[in-house]
Order: structure tokens, then C-alpha cells, then sequence
């Protein structure tokens, strides 16, 4: 392997980790090369104007996350749109803040590697199929999002492991396996989002 691939990917590595770390995680990692040729990564935006964003899959879908999910902070952010998407739609205002927690850290400008956008991390097409026009909007996409995971849930029976399986890795995969995917990436987010939510509802 190449030495210096090798180096960073560590680098990176540890960069990551260390952003996922932080209650206010950032789900972007900046590339750039200095001057003197050396390649940097860091969870800050540089200064220059030439550099790499590099992108990464949900929250908590990190299987080496180091985040400690029965002890890492919780947010009071958004709660007027969260509780306005609650009575809307009927779900539970501390799943809603447990999925947005998982998907994005609540970061509004949050975008995957697969493209996903914004708090509740929607597909394009999932968003253009829920009418959301703009993603990247606190209140379109907690709209948007909700009604999501409200049809997944009223689609696997109330089941909220299986509804945010099916969040995460899409309801045809979570009915083929008839109940949660044998994802490593799946299972933990499963899981976190299950602790989160207990935790949101004692909050």
C-alpha cells in the first residue's frame, strides 16, 4: 500500500473520530494540500478556497464511533418545529429529536456521501415523493422527515426498531429480512437511535 495513502487515511480516521466525538459533531471533513505540499484534513473549513469536502454516511451509522450514546449531551434545538411536526402527524416529539439526533447531530447543513440532506437526512427522491422542495429548510425537512418515519412506522406495525431500520436502510430491504438488516452500519443505528429516544422522552 502507499505510504502516503496509508497516512491519510489515518489522518483521516482520526480527524473523523474526533469530530464525531463533540456534541456538535460536524458531518463534513475539509481536504486541502498547504504550500509546502502536505495534505491536511481537519472538521474546520480552511481559509483557502481550494479544498475537498469530504462526505460521510448519517450520525450514527460510524460503527468505530467513539460517542458514549447513554452520556452524550442532548439538544433543545428546533423545538417549535419539532413539536409542530409532533401534533401534525402524531409521533412521539422525543423520537422525532432521537432520529434527527442519529441522521445529522442536528446539523441542518448536514449532507451524506449518498447524497442525503439535511436534520432528518432525506434522500432526493424521498424529498421530491413528500413534496419537500427544500431540503436544506429546518421546517420543510422536520415536515418532510416526520411524515416519513410516521408512514414506515404505520407500514411495520408500530414496530420502532423496524420503522428506523427501514429509515435507514429503506423498506424493502427491512421486508426481505423481515425485520433488521444483518447491516453492521443498520444494527448500531438501530440501537443508538433506541437509547436516544429513551433518553429524549426522560429529558
Amino acid at each position: 500500500m502507499n505510504r502516503k495513502k496509508s497516512l491519510y487515511g489515518t489522518l483521516l480516521y482520526v480527524v473523523l473520530s474526533t469530530a464525531l466525538t463533540t456534541a456538535n459533531a460536524k458531518v463534513h471533513v475539509y481536504k486541502y494540500t498547504r504550500a509546502d505540499g502536505s495534505v491536511v484534513f481537519s472538521d474546520l473549513k480552511p481559509k483557502t478556497s481550494h479544498f475537498q469536502t469530504l462526505k460521510f454516511d448519517c450520525y450514527a451509522c460510524n460503527v468505530h464511533s467513539l460517542v458514549d450514546w447513554k452520556k452524550t449531551p442532548l439538544y433543545k434545538k428546533y423545538t417549535l418545529q419539532i413539536a409542530n411536526a409532533s401534533t401534525k402527524y402524531g409521533l412521539d416529539k422525543a423520537l422525532i429529536r432521537a432520529v434527527i439526533h442519529a441522521e445529522s447531530s442536528f446539523n441542518p447543513h448536514a449532507i451524506s456521501k449518498v447524497g442525503a440532506q439535511g436534520l432528518m437526512q432525506l434522500m432526493p427522491a424521498t424529498a421530491k415523493e413528500l413534496g419537500v422542495k427544500k431540503p436544506m429548510s429546518v421546517i420543510e425537512n422536520i415536515d418532510g422527515g416526520t411524515r416519513y418515519l410516521k408512514k414506515l412506522l404505520d407500514q411495520f406495525g408500530g414496530n420502532i426498531s423496524h420503522a428506523t431500520a427501514a429509515y435507514n436502510a429503506g423498506p424493502s430491504t427491512v421486508k426481505k429480512y423481515n425485520g433488521i438488516p444483518p447491516y453492521k452500519e443498520t444494527k448500531a443505528y438501530v440501537r443508538r437511535i433506541g437509547i436516544l429516544y429513551k433518553r429524549y422522552q426522560n429529558q
